[in-house]
């Protein structure tokens, strides 16, 4: 074999275990040992299925000061994750076959794991050529259309053949539209504005038109970074109507709206953190959960201006997995869900064949984790360009000391191998 782990322990099995892997594949799991090229002893630590993100922004092309594919997969790596999704809101979009294969392109050229991508709206012509790529999803921020456009697009994907998922960006126009007028008009320009401007409403009123348009055209629908309750339970309750999945950030999980108090600008996003009372938490997340990082790079110039100039989002690669981590030292969730909510669930979602599971056969991506293993985040020890994150200082317990993909070793205790 090519790469033999040696002194593995798997969540839910007892003793330690051997993996081989050859040719990127894993070809036996097993408590004796194997011959291979190149044996790594483990120490005991924890192999979990490479981590999945299925919502990135790695900014390329068109905005590369902020991320490109090939900072953006290096962060990724360092953070434990062997498979990203990147979203469409490129320069140009990713809604043309030109500017999807130009993506392609990049990915091939820089990516140093596997970087996938969902597709933008275009008219159906531009988006039938698309599809037969097999774009992951096609995203739609429902924050830019009018009803009447949504029905159009909902319907172009439906005529669609090959019967892709709908992502969407749950935010509806006129409700967020009205709301920041009248917050401008106030003339605070408060950090803590932004939150009212995008109220939970806009989201619950967003997720039901989006319920509504998929069961009319028989589609399966993935909200994006789900932050109010309400919504969550609006998703439930049409559970048994439309195909519905929905993923986590970790800042909606662990920030409220009150922290805009504490750190202002930096942990401005769409949607924003939500007031106590309305939003998800913690205690939210269980087996059948899916986190989506919705790692949104910017400059620190940027995100210095004024609450209105400022651009949305946060880098998350590198901080997730210690978050949850830290959460399971805590005993807020239990461990044995990790390689659920942070792989196997969005493999499933996103039918993404041979990964998410260490099982023989399929894919040789791994993350392995020190459960024990304390520190602070430390910015300047990240490969992402953003230099800004409200967890930077804070301790942590628990984190990736090695992620594999594809049988080759990617990061080793934080360093990034080409």
């Amino acid at each position: 074999m090519d790469l033999l782990l040696k002194n593995c322990k798997l969540i839910n099995k007892k003793g330690e275990f051997y993996i081989g892997i050859e040719n990127g594949i894993i070809k036996k799991i097993s408590k004796l040992p194997e011959e291979a090229d190149e044996i790594i002893d483990i120490n005991n630590n924890i192999v979990l299925p490479g981590l999945i993100d299925p919502h990135v922004h790695f900014r390329d092309p068109g905005m590369t000061y902020k991320e490109d594919i090939k900072t953006g997969s290096m962060a990724a790596a360092n953070g434990g994750f062997t498979t990203v999704i990147d979203m469409p809101n490129t320069k140009p979009k990713t809604n043309t076959l030109k500017a999807y294969k130009e993506k392609e392109k990049i990915i091939k050229n820089k990516s140093i794991i596997n970087t996938l991508i969902h597709a933008g709206i275009n008219n159906l012509n531009e988006m039938k050529k698309i599809s037969k790529l097999n774009p992951i999803s096609f995203k739609i921020f429902m924050n830019e259309y009018e009803d009447e456009e949504l029905n159009t697009i909902f319907r172009n994907i439906s005529k669609l053949n090959t019967n892709p998922i709908v992502t969407i960006h749950g935010e509806d126009k006129k409700t967020i539209e009205k709301y920041t007028i009248k917050m401008k008009e106030k003339g605070s320009n408060l950090p803590i504005d932004h939150a009212y401007a995008r109220p939970s409403i806009g989201e619950d009123i967003a997720i039901e038109k989006a319920i509504k348009l998929s069961k009319k055209y028989n589609l399966k629908l993935h909200v994006c970074h789900l932050s109010s309750k309400k919504s969550e339970e609006i998703i439930k309750n049409n559970k048994s109507d439309v195909d519905t999945s929905y993923e986590f950030t970790p800042h909606h999980l662990l920030l409220e709206a009150n922290s805009f108090n504490k750190f202002g600008n930096i942990v401005k996003t769409n949607p924003p953190l939500r007031f106590y009372g309305e939003n998800i938490t913690i205690n939210d997340v269980n087996e059948n959960s899916i986190i989506g990082t919705d790692h949104a790079p910017h400059t620190i110039e940027e995100k210095e201006n004024m609450i209105w100039n400022c651009p949305s989002g946060m880098p998350n690669l590198e901080t997730v997995l210690s978050l949850l981590l830290t959460e399971v030292n805590r005993k807020n969730i239990p461990l044995n869900i990790i390689p659920k909510i942070l792989s196997e669930n969005a493999a499933k979602r996103f039918n993404l064949k041979n990964k998410g599971k260490i099982q023989e056969g399929y894919d040789g991506d791994l993350t392995i984790i020190d459960i024990k293993k304390e520190g602070k985040f430390d910015l300047d020890k990240f490969y992402t360009k953003a230099k800004f994150s409200p967890f930077n200082n804070i301790p942590y317990k628990g984190q990736a000391v090695m992620t594999i993909y594809n049988g080759k070793v990617k990061m080793d205790n934080n360093i990034i191998i080409e």
